[in-house]
């Protein structure tokens, strides 16, 4: 395990059906992206649409979604806060599947809302969003990297053996 570390945190989100709302460039955007600031320490990145897509209502240089990409100490701290305190708050937690693990030993783990922060107040919320946060490290092994999560301390269910 020592040849193993985390290289980054990648917190995304997609803004898919929320751009289809009035106003949302002008309240829910920003809004979103202050609460993301909130989550991370961090400015958001926005993501825009490479294609236009009509089934979606999709035109190209359309904003799809916002992004963080976390490093060095602040990906350490967000990690901690991330398995210490989020993950409890987390409604019906019972573990995160190994099976979220890709090929490459990257660990993606999605959350419904992101009112379990503790740095949102829930009280002033007015946008409900789910997050995707993706660790990603330098080991390109599914097993080794699912012994590297578990040594972070990471509440990783069992694997069952085929």
């Amino acid at each position: 395990m020592q040849d193993g570390n985390l290289e980054k945190i990648i917190v995304a989100t997609g803004l898919g059906r929320l751009r289809q709302r009035p106003a949302f460039s002008e309240k829910i955007l920003p809004e979103i992206m202050n609460e993301l600031s909130l989550i991370t320490g961090q400015k958001p990145v926005v993501c825009k649409a490479h294609k236009s897509i009509a089934s979606f209502k999709l035109r190209e240089g359309d904003i799809v979604g916002a992004k963080v990409t976390l490093r060095g100490k602040r990906m350490k701290d967000f990690l901690d806060r991330f398995i210490n305190v989020v993950l409890p708050r987390v409604r019906d937690f019972r573990g995160i599947s190994p099976k979220n693990i890709d090929a490459q030993g990257n660990l993606t783990v999605g959350i419904k809302e992101h009112t379990v922060f503790p740095e949102i107040n829930q009280d002033e919320v007015k946008v409900d969003f789910g997050l995707e946060i993706t660790l990603v490290s330098n080991i390109k092994n599914l097993d080794k990297s699912y012994e590297f999560y578990k040594k972070l301390g990471i509440p990783l269910k069992e694997k069952k053996d085929k």
